[in-house]
C-alpha cells in the first residue's frame, strides 16, 4: 500500500466528501441510545444494531481493500463499481444472516460503537493517506484507490438513510454526499430524477427504500417503470 503524508490536491475534494460522509454517519451512530439499536433499519430485515456491525464490516473491507494493490488496469470506475440487482434483497441471504449473528453476539450496544469507531478510525485514516492513483483490487474488479473512495460515499450516505429511517430526530447525512450519491444514481439510471425530488427522495425511491407516491410516480414517468435500481 503506497501511502502519502499530504494527498495531492486534485485528491482532496474526493477524499474529504469520503471522510464528511463517513464521519457523518460514525457520529450519528455514536449519538444513538442503547434502546434504538432495537429499532428496524431501513434495510429490509435489519435492525439498527444488525446495519452498524454491517459497516464494522464495511470498515474492514475499506481497509483490506486499500491494502491490495492491483498491477492492471482499472476495470471500473466510482459508478460503474455498482451493480443493480434483479430483485431487492429478502433478508435471507447468507451473509445477511451471519451478519445479524455476529450483531447479536456483541449483546451490550457500546461494545458494537466502540469497535465501529476502532476499525472506522483507521479506515478514514487509511482513506486520507492512499496514493489517489493507486490500483486496487475488490469484488474481482480493479479500481483507483480515488474511484473506490468515491463509490463508498454512496455507501456511507445510503446506509446513513437507513440507520435514521425511524429516528425522525436523528442528523441527516451531509448534502454534499446526498447530491453527489444522486449524481452516481443518475448516472447508473441513465436519466435524471424529476427536479421536484429532493436528493433524499431521489435516492430513497431510487433504490427501494421507500415505494413513490402517486405523485411522485406521475412525475417519473418511464423512470417509475425502471425502479428501483437494487444497488449491490
Amino acid at each position: 500500500m503506497r501511502l502519502s503524508a499530504v494527498a495531492a490536491p486534485h485528491y482532496r475534494a474526493g477524499v474529504d466528501l469520503f471522510s464528511r460522509s463517513w464521519a457523518a454517519l460514525r457520529a450519528a451512530v455514536a449519538d444513538l441510545q442503547d434502546e434504538d439499536f432495537a429499532r428496524p433499519s431501513g434495510c429490509t430485515g435489519w435492525l439498527v444494531r444488525d446495519l452498524v456491525c454491517h459497516l464494522v464490516i464495511d470498515a474492514q473491507d475499506v481497509l483490506i481493500t486499500l491494502a491490495t494493490p492491483a498491477d492492471t488496469e482499472p476495470t471500473r470506475d466510482a459508478v460503474t463499481y455498482w451493480e443493480v440487482a434483479q430483485a431487492p434483497p429478502a433478508g435471507d441471504d447468507p451473509l445477511d444472516a451471519l451478519t445479524v449473528r455476529l450483531a447479536a453476539a456483541y449483546q451490550e450496544p457500546g461494545l458494537l460503537t466502540f469497535h465501529l469507531d476502532d476499525v472506522g478510525s483507521a479506515a478514514g485514516r487509511a482513506a486520507e493517506l492512499a496514493d489517489p492513483d493507486l490500483r486496487v483490487g475488490t469484488r474481482d474488479v480493479v479500481l483507483t484507490a480515488r474511484d473506490y473512495l468515491g463509490a463508498y460515499v454512496m455507501e456511507w450516505t445510503l446506509h446513513h438513510l437507513d440507520l435514521i429511517a425511524h429516528l425522525p430526530n436523528a442528523a441527516q447525512p451531509p448534502a454534499e454526499g446526498l447530491a453527489r450519491s444522486r449524481e452516481m444514481l443518475e448516472k447508473i439510471a441513465g436519466t435524471v430524477f424529476p427536479a421536484s425530488f429532493s436528493d433524499t427522495t431521489a435516492l430513497l425511491v431510487g433504490t427501494g427504500r421507500r415505494a413513490p407516491t402517486d405523485a411522485e410516480r406521475a412525475e417519473l414517468g418511464e423512470l417509475g417503470g425502471r425502479l428501483p435500481l437494487v444497488l449491490g
